[in-house]
């Protein structure tokens, strides 16, 4: 095509994307001092890898922070906030934890201001989504028309066997050559502008006429041109100066009205003012990251690189005050320490949170596929995720059947109908994720020799007795399982 080469010349270059590798580098925010590579061809890299285990060995680097990281354990909401910049990065690039409150993910409220005021020229990757979207949209329009086309021209041609009027038929190719040079020309042609109507069972039971001087002028009711005529897309509404008029003595009376109308001059857009890009200008960030139960819990427990405050305590909560808490806030309404058991909604996720954390996963929140979790292998920036988990009580103690009652409860509890995983497993067919059925075995709770179930006050041993086995389900297809 004619235009096509000038297109590719005048293409503006993409911007050049973030270093991911570095960003992200680290898995988790705490510092790592690993010792030197041993070279067996250089014998002096010995001497290096005994010194640095020496001076480690004497003086041991700190893998935490010299001060922990803050969050806030809202009471009304019962979510953890984390208000501190620095924080807020380091627990994002390292581990990817947490969302931004104004964000879809990634914490970019601020830099996407800045670019609004024209302060930052730098692309957020909320913005790369939505370009890269607006870019599949107009790829489906473009797909779109010339299937019409290629429709339009199988009608013509069976017209043709058909016997159909020849001056409909000339009028379609009339159509196809206009279109044509308007593609080629980025213009509209100066043809006739004839819209075929809707094909009926014995070929074209009419056209449509339109004056090609008004298709391309706007609207006076709608000064952005929204009611103009564009054969490109066959959605567009017209506007009250458009005549619409049958084929025969309508063609003849738009040929003679054509040279006494006079063609509105095209209005001009008012010129927009340019951001003022005064350096004094300062943006206050409004976004702070939220972090989920199970998230905070692993950065304040299993990690030690976080401190969660209230405003009902003067000093930091512990950790068993957060496990309680944490605990009851699953259940709704809140339950009391009494009445907690052992498969209470936050235990068995932070279970499975711990179990894919230690395994070098990195786990995200997974409500947008109807899932758990997410399972990413090195993060969201690098590619999707490949498994989608699904968390499932397992009740094999006898304590759970020790009684017909108990027995009944404990079915009534794990049951699941067949096309609930029906659903599941399509869905993620067809995002193209794998679906892991995770089963966490729930031990039988501690009940002292009063028969009561106390608290209880070592949160490792409470977890070393879930045990955790995840099962791959995958849709069979025989035609990709053929031996």
């Amino acid at each position: 095509m004619p235009g096509s080469s000038d297109r590719k010349t005048t293409q503006a270059p993409r911007p050049r994307k973030p270093n991911y590798n570095q960003i992200h580098a680290l898995p988790l925010p705490l510092e790592i001092y690993p010792l030197p590579v041993f070279l067996p061809h250089n014998p002096i890299s010995i001497l290096h890898v005994v010194w640095c285990s020496l001076v480690q060995l004497w003086s041991r680097p700190s893998s935490h922070p010299a001060q922990l990281y803050k969050a806030h354990l809202s009471g009304e909401s019962n979510s953890i906030h984390v208000t501190d910049p620095v924080a807020i990065r380091v627990l994002w690039e390292r581990g990817f934890f947490g969302k931004g409150s104004l964000s879809r993910s990634e914490p970019s409220w601020l830099e996407r201001e800045r670019r609004r005021q024209g302060l930052s020229a730098a692309q957020t990757s909320e913005e790369v989504t939505r370009k890269r979207r607006e870019e599949r949209k107009e790829f489906k329009k473009e797909r779109a028309r010339k299937e019409r086309e290629m429709i339009e021209k199988q009608l013509l041609d069976e017209g043709r066997g058909k016997g159909v009027k020849v001056t409909v038929l000339d009028e379609l190719e009339e159509t196809q050559s206009s279109r044509t040079a308007s593609q080629a020309n980025g213009t509209l042609g100066e043809g006739n502008g004839v819209l075929p109507s809707s094909p009926s069972a014995d070929g074209y039971s009419g056209t449509n006429v339109v004056d090609p001087e008004d298709m391309g002028v706007p609207n006076e009711s709608t000064p952005n041109g929204s009611d103009s005529i564009n054969l490109m897309d066959g959605n567009s509404s017209p506007g009250p100066e458009h005549a619409y008029l049958d084929s025969g003595e309508g063609q003849n009376q738009a040929k003679a009205t054509k040279g006494s109308q006079k063609t509105p001059s095209p209005i001009q857009p008012s010129p927009t003012k340019s951001p003022t890009k005064s350096p004094e200008m300062i943006i206050t960030n409004q976004e702070h990251l939220q972090l989920t139960s199970e998230e905070a819990f692993f950065l304040a427990y299993g990690l030690g690189v976080l401190e969660i405050w209230s405003d009902e305590s003067p000093t930091p909560l512990p950790n068993l005050t957060l496990f309680q808490t944490f605990r009851q806030q699953s259940y709704f309404p809140p339950r009391p320490s009494t009445q907690l058991e052992m498969d209470d909604p936050f235990l068995l996720s932070y279970v499975v949170y711990h179990h894919f954390r230690s395994l070098g996963w990195v786990i995200r929140p997974g409500i947008k596929f109807g899932v758990d979790y997410l399972l990413y292998n090195r993060g969201p920036v690098f590619a999707h995720a490949e498994f989608a988990v699904v968390i499932l009580p397992s009740y094999t103690d006898p304590y759970y059947s020790r009684s017909p009652e108990a027995q009944k409860g404990t079915d009534r509890r794990q049951r699941k109908p067949w096309h609930w995983l029906h659903c599941v497993n399509r869905v993620q067919s067809q995002v193209r994720k794998s679906l892991l059925l995770v089963y966490v075995e729930v031990p039988p709770p501690e009940i002292d020799h009063d028969g009561k179930n106390n608290p209880p006050e070592d949160i490792g041993r409470v977890l070393e007795r879930y045990r955790v086995w995840e099962v791959n389900v995958k849709r069979w297809i025989p035609n990709r399982s053929r031996d």
